[in-house]
């Protein structure tokens, strides 16, 4: 099971916080850093100072890490034209040397497109769908050829497709709880299929679609990663774990049903759980960027049993 590392830097978090994080969890032995994709705070947070761009943010740390892979759950279809999206994922895969993995959603939050200036598209899964297809389109044309697409909402003519990313493959990452287009959509284009914030039952049921889709579509369904993201509350014993919590603005017990909280020994059984229905890697949602022993009790005490 592997355990990445995933932030909300919209709920108030500076470069150099996630700077520091993402050293962290470099340092610490956890597979990867991602963030979130979102301009505006949620909640009751304050949001201070402000938000940060997700892939300046990663362009950033790229150049500041060197093992963990780097990647965004999810890249917002609304915020950036296909073409310009796959020009800088191929410019950050680069800078890392190869260690990006690109997650790409529709775009739903409506107040940070309005607060921003955004548009925000009636029909976004369209949308998504001609995104994914460009954007793997365009890193897939051979160097010195072009690439040309035409579709509903995007038109692309004589495209050089460059740069290229450092890797041959950018793995791309797909995720939601749809029944029908989702898995459709993860069985054509995606790498990994990614379900948040979602029960075991649940997630066995969403891995089932996907599967399924996979086949009828040709594929193998081992040949997609499986994965859950899920909030972290981990604390040597009760008092630590209600402490955690407090600063989150989260109850134990809404945690511990809905996320992965307690005891080291009680995420540990948790996550067996998910494992047990095929999920073969699990984002933990880390919401209190600046305790880093979190993540060094969750390094030593929960992944050092998992590996």
């Amino acid at each position: 099971m592997d355990l990445r590392i995933f932030t909300e830097p919209q709920q108030g978090a500076s470069y150099d916080t996630l700077l520091t994080v993402a050293k962290a969890t470099e340092d610490l032995g956890f597979d990867a850093f991602f963030r979130s994709d979102h301009y505006l705070r949620m909640g009751d947070a304050d949001g201070l100072p402000g938000p940060t761009d997700a892939w300046i943010t990663l362009a950033g740390l790229a150049r500041e890490t060197r093992r963990i892979r780097l990647g965004t759950l999810m890249t917002a279809g609304t915020f950036r034209l296909p073409g310009v999206l796959a020009i800088q994922v191929a410019q950050v895969d680069q800078m890392s040397g190869g260690r990006v993995e690109l997650g790409l959603g529709a775009g739903w939050f409506e107040e940070e497109h309005k607060a921003y200036g955004i548009p925000f598209p009636k029909e976004k899964f369209g949308r998504l769908e001609e995104q994914l297809a460009i954007v793997t389109g365009l890193w897939a044309t051979e160097v010195g050829k072009t690439f040309d697409f035409h579709g509903t909402h995007y038109d692309l003519t004589g495209s050089p497709a460059l740069p290229k990313p450092a890797q041959a493959k950018v793995p791309v990452l797909i995720g939601g709880h749809g029944a029908t287009r989702t898995p459709r959509l993860a069985a054509q284009y995606a790498d990994e299929f990614n379900i948040p914030f979602a029960s075991v039952e649940d997630s066995e049921r969403q891995f089932g679609r996907v599967r399924a889709a996979a086949e009828e579509a040709g594929r193998r369904p081992g040949d997609l990663t499986y994965s859950n993201a899920l909030v972290a509350c981990v604390g040597r014993d009760d008092r630590e774990v209600a402490r955690r919590a407090a600063v989150i603005g989260r109850d134990v017990d809404e945690l511990k049903a809905n996320g992965l909280a307690g005891t080291p020994d009680e995420v540990v059984e948790k996550i067996a759980t998910y494992a047990a229905i095929g999920s073969q890697r699990i984002y933990l949602q880390i919401l209190d960027l600046h305790d880093l022993d979190h993540l060094e009790l969750i390094s030593s005490q929960v992944q050092s049993q998992l590996s």
